[in-house]
């Protein structure tokens, strides 16, 4: 059966961090993002401060505990700042959480209702890789700002330019070791996913380390690899990860731009550092990409790589951690067509990767 639990898409993300008004102000300064809404004591929540912010279609709750014995405290003192929850758009949350029961999910909190002046608005959450889960909302009867709670907040995002990011493109996760099987028949048996692809240890590796990587879909918006480490010579960046976090959890979030050379560019310019590759990479990828018509000296100035497969081709970036953990960071993609994740470019990645571990000493 095609799409049982009724799933629309990425709703939000939520990040559980130390201090949510700081980080709000990172998102904005850093990535462009506009600080959209606040909930907090002064709107009626009383455990917690949350900032809703936004860019295009993509949109994360940042939220941070009033209490020092919380659950948000808890797990941000066990993983720091991370991804909390992968939220999805569905026409109805009792429908979709009752349908994941029965294929197999655990259930973390049957469907609730939030309601004030503009609706009301219905979730409900499951258990997934890790602390992460999946919360299903239901927001057809809501007007609101985002949910009962969140109002205009006077915060603004700071000067600069326009980063240009639409869209999520994908979230990928990572798990430990023997667990990649498990995580891709859940999505499969349990939310109604295909499997999009699959990446051995022999596409995924370098001298040192390697690692394995299944994408499962529900065949149109939402996109989720997942990732465990494979044996290698020395400590892959998902054993560091792992490590560092304290078990599974997202590893990071690419968002997609329909200008990838004026997205980073702009990024740059607020202060986003990303991974270096090799002047030379650039020689090989010219080779690959024969026949495309692309801006060489722009892409080599900005370190964008460059990738094709059968149906397109597509431009892709990543930044350094945004964390003080070597655990999450962001992907910035451009899509002409490609529906791959830059198979060409894994080994100038990883090899990028393992020079932040050496220098962390983790390799």
């Amino acid at each position: 059966m095609k799409n049982p639990l009724g799933l629309h898409g990425v709703g939000h993300v939520e990040w559980w961090v130390g201090n949510a008004r700081q980080c709000a102000a990172f998102f904005a300064s850093a990535f462009g993002f506009d600080i959209v809404a606040y909930a907090g004591p002064e709107t009626g929540v009383a455990d917690r401060v949350s900032y809703l912010v936004q860019q295009g279609d993509v949109r994360f709750v940042l939220s941070a505990s009033l209490s020092p014995t919380s659950l948000i405290t808890a797990h941000h003192r066990l993983h720091g700042d991370g991804v909390r929850d992968i939220a999805f758009a569905v026409t109805s949350a009792a429908a979709a959480y009752n349908a994941a029961l029965e294929r197999g999910a655990v259930g973390l909190r049957a469907p609730w209702v939030e309601e004030d002046d503009s609706g009301k608005i219905v979730r409900a959450t499951i258990a997934t890789y890790g602390d992460t889960q999946h919360t299903f909302v239901e927001r057809s009867a809501y007007s609101g700002r985002f949910a009962p709670g969140f109002e205009a907040t006077r915060l603004t995002r700071p000067a600069g330019p326009d980063t240009g990011l639409t869209t999520v493109d994908h979230i990928v996760g990572n798990v430990e070791f023997g667990a990649l099987k498990e995580w891709t028949l859940f999505y499969e048996e349990v939310m109604g996913f295909e499997q999009l692809v699959h990446f051995d240890d022999r596409a995924i590796s370098t001298e040192y380390s390697a690692l394995m990587s299944t994408v499962v879909w529900d065949g149109d918006r939402i996109v989720l690899p997942i990732n465990e480490p494979a044996t290698g010579r020395r400590r892959s960046q998902i054993e560091e990860y792992l490590d560092f976090y304290r078990g599974p959890g997202v590893q990071h979030v690419a968002l997609g731009t329909d200008d990838i050379v004026r997205a980073v560019s702009a990024l740059r310019t607020r202060g986003v550092r990303f991974l270096d590759v090799p002047s030379s990479y650039y020689d090989d990828a010219r080779a690959r990409m024969v026949g495309v018509d692309l801006p060489w000296s722009q892409l080599a100035e900005l370190g964008i790589l460059v990738d094709r497969d059968n149906e397109g081709y597509l431009l892709q970036i990543f930044t350094e951690n945004i964390t003080d953990r070597p655990t999450v960071f962001f992907e910035i993609i451009q899509r002409h067509g490609a529906k791959g994740f830059g198979e060409g470019n894994f080994k100038a990645l990883f090899e990028a990767i393992e020079r932040e571990q050496e220098r962390r000493g983790n390799l």
